[in-house]
């Protein structure tokens, strides 16, 4: 592959090939990745909590819109987060006419359908499948739960030379090997806007505006709402940030080094937030709210859903022990409460989102 495109290649084709190439990449083989089991755990697979919150969000915006609501889901994963939404909305008298889950894994795909179909089997025909964005424009809620974290993005260094991008060529023992070569074009120019200092490494994902700029044209009135572990772009690119962000995970050990465990391992960068939301604006989409997992939970009615327990005291005990152990790991600054981030982006809505009232810290942006 490297051979054929001239004995080296950019970083983002690397990891695209990495992740998604067929029949090879991680997210296309077969092997498990969520949960216990896999190499890392997401907010939906937790529990319930998470979704519930996210549920009474989404009931939110299909009360403004006045015509039928949808769902689409980017990447569902295991199915989990669609089942409790579709439990927690139904409880709510707020289901979608339909589900649409975008999904470009085969397998995956047919994870999902599994669950879906043992745990929801009155509401199947309600999930349509996709592997590309719906023809017709949606109406309703737009999700994206740890998506944009696995886009490929190009790595870079800055020395007194200049920007020189990072490729990947291969050794004559077939191992990969970093090569560095000039950045140039529109790469050269959106990293030189950042006027980092020589010594400082990083990457940046070029291929955010395109994907907003597609949820845009495909929306016909709603929100968009990507959750995500990132920074606004000047915590991003702070001066003690100098290695980047890259992470790759592996049976639950995160580890900076993409090169090893090829296929098998998943590798992700940290969001730009900004880089978001100047996409939705040259999008003309508006951005409704950003804020921490935390505050959005809190803003969801987190502490509602603590009220809601069985009336037998040991079962009380029972599920209060496993539930607080959930909330904190939602919350916490130490796990996922403030590193995760939700932005909301809409068309055509004009009310004050419940999940940025506790807290809305788009002036950081």
């Amino acid at each position: 592959m490297i051979a054929a495109k001239g004995g080296a290649i950019p970083f983002s084709e690397f990891m695209n090939l990495a992740l998604y190439a067929p029949a090879m990449g991680y997210y296309v083989a077969g092997q498990r990745r969520f949960g216990a089991e896999g190499d890392f755990v997401t907010a939906p697979e937790l529990g319930d909590v998470f979704g519930q919150c996210l549920a009474r969000q989404l009931a939110q915006v299909f009360e403004e819109i006045d015509s039928p609501c949808n769902i689409l889901e980017f990447g569902a994963g295991s199915g989990r987060l669609a089942v409790t939404l579709v439990n927690e909305l139904e409880r709510l008298a707020a289901l979608p006419e339909y589900y649409y889950i975008l999904e470009t894994s085969a397998d995956l795909q047919q994870r999902q359908r599994q669950m879906l179909t043992e745990q929801l089997p009155q509401h199947s025909e309600r999930f349509v499948w996709l592997d590309s964005m719906p023809e017709q424009a949606i109406t309703g809620v737009v999700l994206a739960n740890e998506v944009l974290d696995a886009m490929p993005v190009e790595m870079f260094a800055v020395d007194e030379e200049g920007i020189a991008q990072q490729y990947l060529v291969e050794s004559v023992d077939e191992s990969f090997q970093w090569n560095y070569r000039p950045a140039n074009g529109q790469l050269a120019e959106q990293i030189g806007k950042l006027k980092l200092p020589a010594g400082y490494s990083s990457e940046l994902n070029p291929a955010i505006k395109g994907w907003v700029e597609m949820i845009a044209q495909g929306l016909n009135q709603g929100v968009v709402l990507l959750i995500d572990y990132g920074f606004p772009r000047h915590e991003y690119y702070h001066p003690q940030r100098t290695g980047g962000t890259l992470m790759c995970h592996y049976r639950h050990h995160s580890h900076c080094n993409p090169l090893t465990l090829v296929g098998i391992q998943d590798i992700t960068a940290h969001v730009d937030f900004t880089a978001v939301a100047e996409a939705a604006i040259a999008s003309a989409l508006d951005v409704l709210g950003y804020t921490t997992q935390a505050n959005f939970l809190l803003g969801s009615g987190l502490a509602d859903l603590l009220t809601h327990a069985d009336t037998d005291d040991e079962k009380i005990t029972k599920q209060q022990l496993v539930k607080n152990h959930e909330i904190q790991l939602l919350t916490s600054p130490a796990e996922m409460g403030e590193l995760f981030k939700i932005i909301a982006l809409g068309k055509g809505i004009e009310c004050e989102l419940h999940g940025f009232t506790f807290r809305d810290m788009r002036g950081k942006l």
